[in-house]
């Protein structure tokens, strides 16, 4: 058995975590489901149906959106905004943050699939500004922001510099699009109903299968001619499966049973955040955080902190981190904390016990 085997199987064993909601098996889920589903719906078929219909009637109003499409992924619902704002703009420009998940993770699919070209606003490290966006010159067919900002720790702007960016599309006629992947952590920062943050933007996406626990899936909210023209291009990108019933049952399930935690998950997260600032090895971005979610830097060797996470996971069966990922400063290591069900059943005092011996450990 290889080192990695190892990890794994140690990893598999816990049975409490520092991040995130308890795992759950294929079978656990799909149990779970079944208990909870009416058993005289019928399936859908194509994207249409009760099960799917009601569902994106549902998130269009909580979101204050005319219309909704539920799709797979968020990646085809952002492509697909993007693209028909683009076309009604009569440009092939759009803007956003050089840590977008469309520049990142996508693969250049913008730019690939749909001809798009981007102009990266603002610095990688910090939230995009007025500022930034006052030295594009050129035509721009449509503004991305992403609401929390994953990539630096989930930050978010205040509500004025979020209004002061609207703003600045709104004078210049561009269409508004919201990377609301985690924009139900948003809530308890903002203290405004979702309806009234997404109402800021032309279109919003969101996604069911993070905080929500969903299997998969998102939807893209928007005005009703938009979602039209947007469940054209879902069939365009495959996107339009025979059924998405096993989605969409459990994105209602989790939206049921989850959204009203986000101020409990929001709160511990601060709690936590207080208790690893007190740590000389331990940074915090941002701290306070802004949401259930923080980037924990921590100083030593990425091995050594390793080998340590796992040595306590071997005897406590507590999983800290899996995964470390080498900070912009050398001697800081990154992981990132988002606090979970599974994280409210740490108490703080335990996970500020477990990471005094973590550092113990690293340091022998």
């Amino acid at each position: 058995m290889t080192h990695t085997d190892e990890a794994q199987q140690v990893y598999k064993a816990c049975t409490r975590f520092l991040t995130q909601h308890y795992p759950r098996t294929p079978q656990q889920v799909l149990r779970e489901l079944a208990e909870t589903t009416d058993p005289d719906i019928e399936v859908d078929r194509y994207g249409q149906g009760e099960i799917i219909n009601r569902f994106e009637a549902e998130v269009a109003a909580l979101l204050g959106k005319e219309a909704a499409v539920f799709m797979p992924s968020g990646t085809m619902c952002q492509q697909i905004a993007l693209r028909i704002w683009c076309e009604r703009r009569g440009t092939s420009t759009v803007v956003f943050h050089p840590t977008s998940h469309l520049e990142i993770h996508e693969q250049k699919a913008y730019e690939r699939l749909h001809g798009l070209h981007a102009i990266l606003a603002g610095s990688p490290d910090r939230l995009l500004t007025l500022k930034d966006l006052s030295a594009i010159a050129e035509p721009v067919g449509a503004l991305l922001l992403e609401l929390p900002q994953r990539e630096i720790g989930g930050q978010l702007p205040t509500w004025e510099e979020l209004n002061e960016v609207i703003d600045w599309a709104l004078q210049r006629h561009i269409p508004t699009h919201l990377d609301g992947a985690r924009l139900w952590e948003t809530q308890p920062f903002y203290r405004r109903e979702y309806a009234e943050i997404a109402g800021l933007f032309d279109t919003v996406y969101v996604s069911f299968y993070k905080i929500l626990g969903g299997i998969a899936g998102s939807m893209l909210a928007g005005p009703a001619d938009v979602i039209a023209e947007a469940r054209v291009w879902q069939r365009r990108h495959g996107g339009n499966l025979i059924h998405l019933y096993p989605y969409v049952l459990s994105a209602q399930k989790g939206l049921r049973e989850k959204l009203g935690r986000m101020e409990v998950y929001c709160a511990k997260a601060k709690e936590i955040a207080a208790l690893l600032a007190g740590f000389p090895q331990i940074e915090i971005v941002p701290n306070p955080p802004h949401t259930n979610m923080m980037h924990v830097f921590l100083r030593g060797e990425q091995e050594k902190l390793l080998a340590a996470a796992l040595e306590i996971a071997k005897e406590t069966r507590v999983r800290l981190f899996q995964w470390l990922t080498p900070a912009v400063l050398p001697a800081y290591q990154k992981f990132e904390l988002t606090v979970g069900d599974a994280t409210l059943d740490l108490p703080n005092e335990e996970i500020e016990s477990l990471f005094r011996m973590l550092f113990e450990k690293a340091n022998r």
